[in-house]
């Protein structure tokens, strides 16, 4: 969906509705409030204030799996790591308390996008299609998709070193048509890191507690609880070894 460019009052009440704090964009909280005081993200022009915000999800939230995907962006925020999902939650939150509207895509994406970050039980036991999500904001009178903020900068560079020659890739938390030179920093326009993996698409919605209350999360049960006592863990040990490149050739 776009909006028209003339923002009629109607318009306006959608982005101002995309701007709301929600159980899971909680940008209220002392820790998130003081986050943004810290960093003085609110002097900053649209487009550096997107950026900056952009940024600080890329890189200081490190790419890593989260107790579940449905968490607050201040638990996100603690953990200081995320996925897709987590990170969007944040990168939500971030971009609301600082008036940027924005909305949550949800897809699926194929699991043999995450094999290499996932592997042995973990990778059993996930589902064969994964819930996958990105954030749509509102800039300059139109729709702008970001994903490229779900792997850090070390953790593609490790990627790059360990794939030289790659264009095409598909693996290791990555689905790109081009991994030496992925659509990741914001420039105005759409990034991409994982798109090349989906499968399905659940459309658009204004909130991802829209979104979860509708389609729920990767895991239940039993394998909910073995991700969340045992498996998660390794999955973490395995991202930081490949982060660090000392993964096995």
């Amino acid at each position: 969906m776009r909006l028209p460019t003339f923002q009629s009052e109607d318009t306006r009440e959608i982005l101002t509705e995309l701007t709301k704090s929600t159980a899971l964009l909680n940008f209220n909280s002392p820790k998130i409030q003081e986050l943004i005081l810290e960093r003085g993200w609110q002097a900053l022009s649209e487009f550096e204030r997107i950026g900056a915000i952009y940024d600080f999800v890329r890189n200081e939230i490190k790419f890593g799996y989260n107790e579940s995907d449905n968490i607050p962006a201040s638990q996100v925020l603690a953990d200081g790591i995320g996925q897709c999902n987590t990170k969007g939650i944040l990168l939500m939150a971030l971009l609301r308390a600082n008036q940027i509207a924005c909305r949550f895509h949800g897809f699926t994406i194929y699991k043999s996008l995450q094999k290499g970050a996932i592997t042995g039980w973990a990778y059993v036991l996930a589902p064969r299609s994964i819930i996958h999500s990105w954030v749509e904001i509102w800039h300059k009178d139109r729709w702008i998709n970001l994903e490229g903020f779900i792997l850090d900068e070390d953790y593609l560079s490790a990627l790059q070193r360990r794939n030289p020659s790659a264009q095409r890739f598909v693996g290791f938390g990555a689905a790109v048509t081009n991994l030496s030179d992925p659509r990741v920093q914001w420039n105005g326009s759409d990034t991409y890191i994982q798109k090349e993996g989906i499968n399905a698409d659940f459309g658009i919605f204004n909130s991802p507690d829209d979104f979860y209350r509708k389609h729920g999360t990767n895991l239940s049960g039993l394998k909910k609880w073995m991700f969340e006592t045992v498996v998660r863990a390794q999955m973490n040990r395995n991202v930081e070894r490949i982060r660090k490149s000392e993964l096995e050739h």
